[in-house]
């Protein structure tokens, strides 16, 4: 059995070593391998692949063991492509960090902390003193949560801490104390009422497109849009026409319509630009990217090719050998998030 690394995943080597149980042969791959069949030679019917992408557009891939996607997403997994003696298995471990910058952003959206240091000075600190800025607070505040998954569960622990009622919507998850779980029948109730409308569900065909120029125009005139699931949940041009008009508060964005390609080719993130607006703070898909977290994931999938070659039951497995999933395990509900 070879463990093939393709793209970015190659550069994680050291950290599935760290934990497989033997010393096999670990090869890495360009992004190429990922989307044309250029490198088909390379894989064998015993084979592991670790890839974030899979796709054939010429046909099917070749038999391989496993595919192991190093994230969570499998919107840019092509089943259709595989054999049906190829599993499938994800990985998560990103819902602590993705949850901490949700909420240090919307911290930061309340509080303006930057901008308060940056005007302070030993000259300007009478006027400073005598005329200061009152700021928000998130106590106090309702948080909306699309999906109540790994995520959103991790983002509801942490904003409940700080006083934010916290309103999910959900048809598979189950109250847990936390957050009130409402039917998905209920979002515009609860679009309507939030605060802070957070995206913490997978991309599917009944999401894309869920948050549209209606979705937007019930939201309240200061309320703020969080996406850190996929951006395709939101409608862009309605999105940016509510951002350009000020018809809701604010979006906070660190995923986009547009990535570059196997080429690392020159794309811009959206058609529209979303960047250039004052109340729109845009990141680079940084959410969960923290220094800990390819360990953490790393080593998962290594006790997953451990327990492969063990013959032992897979974590994570969204189609198993010879199954019949498509998309990844369309019932689960958490399996994105």
């Amino acid at each position: 059995m070879r463990i093939l690394l393709i793209g970015e995943a190659a550069d994680h080597e050291d950290d599935l070593r760290a934990h497989l149980a033997q010393p096999y042969e670990v090869a890495g791959l360009p992004w190429a391998a990922a989307d044309s069949a250029r490198f088909d030679a390379e894989l064998g019917p015993d084979d592991v692949v670790v890839s974030l992408r899979f796709s054939r557009p010429e046909g099917q891939a070749p038999p391989f063991r496993l595919l192991h996607v190093p994230g969570a997403g499998l919107d840019r997994i092509d089943f259709a492509a595989l054999t049906p003696e190829t599993a499938v298995a994800n990985v998560f471990e990103h819902e602590a960090p993705i949850a901490e910058f949700v909420l240090a952003r919307l911290l930061e959206w309340e509080i303006r902390a930057a901008e308060l240091q940056a005007s302070f000075g030993a000259d300007a600190w009478p006027e400073l003193y005598a005329h200061r800025v009152p700021h928000g607070e998130l106590y106090g505040k309702t948080l909306g949560l699309v999906g109540y998954g790994r995520i959103g569960r991790a983002i509801a622990e942490r904003a409940a801490g700080f006083g934010v009622e916290v309103l999910a919507v959900d048809d598979f998850a189950r109250g847990d104390g936390i957050a009130k779980v409402l039917p998905t029948a209920r979002l515009a109730q609860v679009q309507e009422t939030a605060d802070y409308l957070v995206l913490a569900c997978p991309l599917t065909a009944e999401t894309t497109g869920l948050i549209d120029a209606a979705a937007l125009a019930r939201m309240p005139a200061h309320a703020v849009l969080v996406n850190i699931s996929r951006a395709p949940i939101v409608e862009e041009t309605a999105l940016y026409e509510a951002l350009r008009d000020n018809g809701i508060g604010g979006a906070i964005l660190d995923v986009w319509y547009r990535y570059p390609g196997s080429g690392g080719e020159a794309v811009a993130p959206a058609a529209h630009p979303l960047w250039d607006l004052p109340n729109a703070w845009c990141t680079p898909h940084s959410s969960a990217w923290t220094t800990q977290l390819p360990r953490r994931r790393y080593a998962v999938i290594a006790e997953n090719i451990n327990r492969l070659a063990a013959g032992e039951p897979l974590r994570h497995v969204v189609r198993p050998p010879n199954g019949t999933a498509q998309g990844g395990a369309s019932h689960d509900p958490h399996r994105n998030t």
